[in-house]
């Protein structure tokens, strides 16, 4: 057996990280791992085909959200398993599958030691203003407005200082920017409706940086997207949402009272299933993937693909 580690070398400390490698390859009886770096131009793509075409068991992901998601999206073409070294802000994937988030040795210890997990992974065709469309992968969210918005107006440099600090100043030049657009959607093979929304979240998992529960019925193995529309109307909607998804899913559901959550209508919030989801906007909008800002968009079509990626967890998980 054999692994690779695709890395960011901004993200993680190299010499600490090969050390650990090491120990733990050898107690495991595997052969030396192989090393992949990323770079501006190529973050993620490019050294995973290197690792795959050099034909490793196992690729361990060491950077940011971005970093995971590349690698996730190419694995996934060709059946090779995937370990995670969470190394960013938000390491969102690693979040919502409970993994270690500042253990190098517990991470690297399950990439060499852990069973293998499928979980679904969304597929998306995005339509940009110019009319053409490009194709992505993502783990965790997609998401148009408050989210998009935010990431478009986050300070990369005091995100480099500070951490998820810097999203605070983001969210408020967000919220500001962002009102209702006009966009017409289809769930499945269902009627195409109209909406005028504030934002649109197609969800694979549901928790956020700061354990924020946004999605609480999300599943990452589900074969589902849980899709949340938000229209809020002035301050009285926008106090609702918050004690819904801050007091309701980020308290409340995490005690041992979560029982006597109920489905309390909101009306400016709806949440519904779907297979795949299709998006046509009047006007274009930002658009993410897993964290990471991809520009504008005129519209989108996403599917799932459940248990198309398999992912490295702990043995007694």
């Amino acid at each position: 057996m054999r692994a690779a580690v695709v890395y960011n070398p901004v993200k993680i400390d190299l010499d600490a990280v090969r050390a650990v490698v090491e120990r733990e390859e050898a107690a495991a009886g595997w052969e030396p791992t192989l090393w992949f770096e990323t770079s501006r131009e190529d973050p993620g793509r490019g050294p995973t085909l290197e690792a795959v075409e050099a034909g490793v068991d196992l690729v361990i992901a060491a950077g940011g959200d971005g970093t995971v998601r590349l690698v996730a999206e190419t694995l996934a073409e060709h059946g090779t398993t995937l370990a995670l070294l969470p190394s960013g802000t938000g390491n969102l994937l690693a979040r919502n599958m409970d993994l270690t988030l500042d253990d190098v040795e517990h991470s690297l210890h399950t990439a060499f030691n852990g069973r293998n997990r499928p979980i679904d992974l969304g597929h998306i065709e995005i339509r940009r203003t110019d009319g053409t469309v490009d194709e992505h992968s993502f783990l965790v969210m997609a998401g148009l407005g408050i989210d998009a918005e935010m990431l478009a107006a986050t300070d990369e440099e005091l995100k480099a200082k500070v951490g998820w600090l810097a999203y605070v100043k983001a969210i408020a030049t967000a919220l500001r920017a962002t009102n209702t657009s006009r966009l017409q959607y289809r769930l499945d093979d269902g009627p195409l409706k109209r909406l005028r929304a504030h934002t649109v979240i197609v969800g694979n998992c549901g928790t956020l940086t700061g354990n924020i529960l946004l999605l609480p019925d999300a599943a990452l193995d589900d074969g589902l997207f849980d899709v949340l529309l938000l229209s809020p109307e002035g301050i009285g909607h926008w106090l609702q949402i918050l004690g819904k998804v801050f007091i309701e899913n980020g308290i409340i559901r995490r005690t041992p009272l979560k029982h006597l959550v109920g489905r309390r209508h909101v009306e400016a919030l709806n949440y519904v299933t779907a297979q795949t989801v299709s998006v046509t906007l009047a006007e274009a909008q930002q658009i993410e993937l897993d964290g990471d800002h991809l520009g504008r968009a005129t519209g989108f079509r996403t599917r799932v693909r459940p248990g198309a990626i398999t992912i490295r967890v702990p043995a007694d998980s």
